[in-house]
């Protein structure tokens, strides 16, 4: 009778440790963002993701080299903050397997200035802050060159440095700095180019106080990345459709009055 107790109790625990994978997915699903917008509309999937039975767990970064590192490292299952370009540039640099699992939203880069109401009340000379990352600033020059301000090489692209500007009329100095900056260099500076995450937590509405924004045509959606090897696990699509939900969408519109754009 014993040994039969044994047996049953040692199928029991074989049974358990081949079941245990199945209900991986069930675990906290830790999703990367950065702090400000990213951060609030996280929540907002928390929410929704939690009546499907999903649980999210949302951490929040101050820059925007971790997330993608923390994801590689498995510290994070998922990350929703970075555009397409900038994924593409890390997996070209730092050869990270990250993929896009979905498009979340467009936040439109946008010119500010503490000092002129209008592109036109540029100075000569102006001195201009761009990021100084390589996706952040060539989305920065495009910008300006879209509003005429300069021209680039016609080669230069998504890829464009202060090197690729080929016509310059109002002889602007363009100052690269860290994106996370450029808000508190805008004091000393003529104008910045700012991403919207930055703008919004400095009190900066792109719709409102820009002087110059881009185009709805933009390139740069955001999404959310995962693991190449984790791209087709259920929990991805429980994710993805937790985040465009129309709950989220709605809050995403109510939120931020059309400064960010859903992209689904």
């Amino acid at each position: 009778m014993l040994k039969r107790h044994f047996t049953l109790a040692a199928l029991l625990a074989v049974s358990a440790a081949f079941a245990a994978p199945a209900f991986a997915q069930d675990k906290p699903i830790k999703l990367g963002v950065t702090a400000g917008p990213h951060a609030q509309i996280a929540e907002a999937v928390k929410q929704a993701a939690a009546k499907e039975g999903l649980t999210v767990q949302v951490i929040e970064f101050s820059d925007f080299i971790q997330p993608n590192a923390a994801l590689v490292a498995g510290d994070l299952d998922a990350n929703a903050y970075q555009h397409h370009p900038y994924l593409d540039q890390q997996v070209k640099d730092r050869g990270y397997k990250l993929v896009a699992a979905a498009n979340t939203v467009v936040l439109p880069i946008a010119l500010y200035s503490k000092k002129v109401k209008s592109l036109g009340d540029l100075p000569q000379g102006a001195q201009i802050g761009v990021p100084n990352d390589p996706t952040n600033g060539g989305r920065a020059l495009l910008l300006l060159q879209e509003h005429g301000l300069i021209k680039l090489r016609a080669s230069a692209g998504i890829k464009a440095t202060p090197l690729d500007v080929v016509d310059n009329p109002k002889k602007l100095r363009l100052r690269e700095l860290d994106a996370a900056q450029l808000v508190h260099a805008l004091n000393d500076l003529d104008a910045a180019v700012i991403n919207t995450s930055y703008a919004i937590a400095a009190k900066l509405n792109p719709t409102k106080d820009a002087i110059a924004r881009e185009s709805a045509k933009s390139p740069y959606t955001n999404l959310i990345a995962v693991r190449q090897g984790d791209k087709d696990k259920p929990w991805v699509a429980r994710l993805v459709k937790a985040y465009h939900s129309d709950e989220v969408r709605q809050f995403i519109d109510k939120e931020f009055q059309g400064s960010i754009v859903p992209a689904f």
